[in-house]
């Protein structure tokens, strides 16, 4: 990972390398196999068992979220028995959240198929699984706020300096006109 990060611009790298950014990226895993998780789960409801949108959905999410919990502990670092009130009952509250839209986001995918007349095949789960990848986008980001912020935030660790460059000016000692001739 650090050939990819040297590739990247200074600003992003060293937002990157901050506590924040590595857990970020490591959400960004879990985010992405949770999300091929549940569209493989989207594809066999939808397309092979047929089932509803809605089921079809909060089942697909249901499947992504077990694969998130367990590797969410890791993201954040996070060793030990789970604490069931502060990390894992939130856990599933918000992951149930995800799952309402994610379930209505495969209705809506499944009556834009139908209304564009296609039924059934590769064409119909491009665009089931499509509108719901974009629901999933969007609970990505305020998932991650909700876990970095709230549920998994550290709140017995101690801030970490903040090492900044200074825009004030810096006052030159460099000699003008009138002291070369002092001398």
């Amino acid at each position: 990972m650090a050939n990819f990060i040297d590739k990247l611009s200074s600003g992003l790298t060293d937002r990157l390398r901050t506590r924040v950014g590595k857990q970020f990226a490591r959400f960004v895993l879990v985010a992405v196999v949770s999300l091929a998780v549940s569209e493989s789960a989207l594809f066999v409801f939808t397309e092979l068992l047929h089932l509803t949108g809605g089921i079809s959905g909060v089942s697909a999410a249901a499947l992504g979220a077990l694969a998130s919990y367990l590797m969410s502990r890791w993201a954040w670092e996070r060793k030990g028995r789970p604490n069931v009130l502060r990390e894992t009952i939130p856990f599933w509250i918000v992951s149930a959240g995800a799952w309402v839209v994610l379930g209505l986001a495969t209705k809506l995918g499944l009556y834009v198929a139908r209304t564009v007349g296609v039924t059934h095949g590769i064409k119909h789960f491009v665009i089931v699984g499509g509108i719901y990848f974009l629901a999933n986008c969007l609970t990505f980001v305020s998932r991650f706020v909700i876990f970095h912020y709230v549920l998994f935030a550290d709140r017995g660790r101690k801030a970490e300096p903040v090492e900044a460059e200074s825009l004030s000016p810096i006052a030159a000692m460099v000699p003008g006109p009138d002291d070369n001739d002092r001398q």
